[in-house]
């Protein structure tokens, strides 16, 4: 008897939890219908699909993430450009001290004038760049 009672008391696996979820119901759908599920799934970004469900019946926010690729996209060619303007701004300074320190005054001067329209040009193209950014948050990102 005293091995039974060993038995009946023992401590090893789940936690019996304090309210299951016993109840279980079935839906079948369609192909399509099953696609349009799915794609809201997708997009509710939730993990479990039971969850979804039951945020969907009892009317719970439900969040759902589009991921624009074209967006993120954009992004990471903005930031390259950046990163290569941030090296040109380097190479910039570099030029200017070398033709200071290596070259007459007249020959210097001619040289940062050559540098000078260079860089207007550039500054023109960076505003347009700028333009361009905002016209696509504003399109796309919803930014006012």
């Amino acid at each position: 008897m005293e091995e039974k009672d060993r038995k009946k008391f023992s401590k090893t696996g789940r936690k019996p939890k304090n309210d299951p979820a016993v109840n279980r119901y079935s839906i079948n759908l369609n192909a399509e219908d099953d696609a349009k599920f799915l794609a809201l799934f997708d997009q509710s970004g939730m993990k479990v699909i039971a969850h979804f469900i039951t945020a969907c019946i009892f009317q719970k926010t439900v969040k759902t993430v589009k991921i624009d690729m074209d967006a993120i996209e954009y992004h990471a060619g903005l930031t390259k450009f950046f990163g290569q303007f941030r090296g040109i701004a380097t190479n910039y300074n570099q030029i200017v001290k070398l033709l200071n320190a290596n070259f007459s005054d007249k020959k210097a001067s001619a040289y940062l004038f050559k540098l000078e329209k260079e860089t207007k040009e550039m500054k023109e193209l960076l505003q347009k760049v700028l333009i361009l950014t905002e016209e696509f948050e504003k399109k796309y990102l919803n930014k006012e």
